[in-house]
């Protein structure tokens, strides 16, 4: 079980850095665009929204790192009930899947 937790607390981290790499290249792409048409004020937006991008990937690290803890905790808490509500999301999981 143990196992499983982290195994979730690595994926979730993960997709927290899949999701600002994802932003970063979208704010990237958008910077780009702006530079090519907005002349001399681009550069101060690109480093803005760098900023901002660094910045919302760092908080989405922060809380998937803490959502992982806080799962790991109420596991250890009440492990049947957590064995009980994986099984049933597993469960829905699977049949919206099939669909």
């Amino acid at each position: 079980m143990k196992d499983a937790i982290g195994g979730l607390s690595d994926q979730i981290a993960d997709a927290a850095s899949d999701l600002g790499a994802a932003a970063q290249e979208q704010a990237k792409r958008g910077l780009k665009y702006a530079r090519e048409h907005a002349g001399a004020n681009a550069d101060a937006v690109v480093a803005a929204a760098s900023n901002q991008v660094g910045a919302a990937a760092s908080a989405a690290q922060s809380r998937a790192s803490s959502l992982a803890d806080t799962l790991e905790d109420a596991v250890r808490e009440r492990p049947i009930p957590a064995v009980a509500f994986a099984i049933g999301l597993g469960f829905l999981m699977g049949a919206i899947w099939r669909r």
